[in-house]
């Protein structure tokens, strides 16, 4: 017997359990800077030199799941808790408008601890950015899918990881917006049980489908050859 929680895996990972073996990376060239010369305990400029070369909170890819043609996108927790910056804005933003040139479907891996503090309103900014494309896309009849994993919280919660046309969350997964004790302090409230899991959210209509990792494909599959 497993407990089925969904722990966080590697963009890799993802890449493999969903897009078939020949997709194309994008938008590589698009990386954080130090816009504001952040500093607090350790500067902004420190944190973004110890990353790997190129390496983001989002990866993007076009490619194929069973023959039908989507652009991916994959936030990683593992780069500053997969926060959204100006880089992850416009990275989402460019994969929104390829996605309506080739007239596919988009597909968002929604993995982070909500908008980057060291770029302040910049990275606030993104968020109504990327909403306003996704708003675009979808009156042009684009297809969003939405797959919230652990954890999906903050400013991603608050826009593009609840636009989509269809929500799926992986099962047990942390879904919300203000961290719990927060929500205590701010409202001296007891927080209902399984509050901000995805098996909560589904009761409350706030998820379409909680679906396991090995079975995502195949769901992706099911969702694009009826809706596509």
């Amino acid at each position: 017997h497993h407990c089925n929680f969904h722990y966080p895996i590697s963009n890799n990972k993802y890449l493999e359990i969903i897009l078939d073996p020949e997709y194309k990376a994008l938008f590589e060239n698009i990386v954080s800077t130090d816009i504001l010369n952040f500093k607090a305990n350790k500067s902004y400029e420190d944190i973004l030199q110890n990353v790997p070369d190129n390496a983001e909170a989002i990866n993007c890819y076009y490619g194929t799941i069973d023959k039908h043609k989507v652009v991916l996108s994959i936030m990683d927790f593992k780069f500053i808790g997969g926060s959204m910056g100006s880089a992850v804005g416009e990275k989402i933003a460019k994969s929104i408008k390829l996605a309506l040139e080739k007239n596919c479907s988009l597909i968002i891996v929604c993995q982070s601890g909500g908008a980057r503090m060291q770029e302040g309103a910049l990275s606030l900014m993104q968020l109504s950015k990327v909403s306003a494309h996704l708003s675009n896309f979808s009156k042009k009849g684009g297809l969003y899918i939405s797959v919230l994993t652990y954890p999906t919280t903050g400013g991603v919660t608050a826009s593009f990881g609840m636009q989509a046309d269809i929500t799926i969350a992986e099962p047990k997964a942390l879904i919300g917006f203000a961290g719990q004790r927060v929500i205590k302090q701010t409202t001296s409230q007891d927080l209902p049980e399984g509050f901000q899991t995805s098996e909560f959210l589904m009761e409350k209509g706030f998820v379409d489908l909680i679906v396991d990792r090995n079975s995502l494909k195949n769901k992706l599959i099911n969702i694009l050859s009826v809706l596509k």
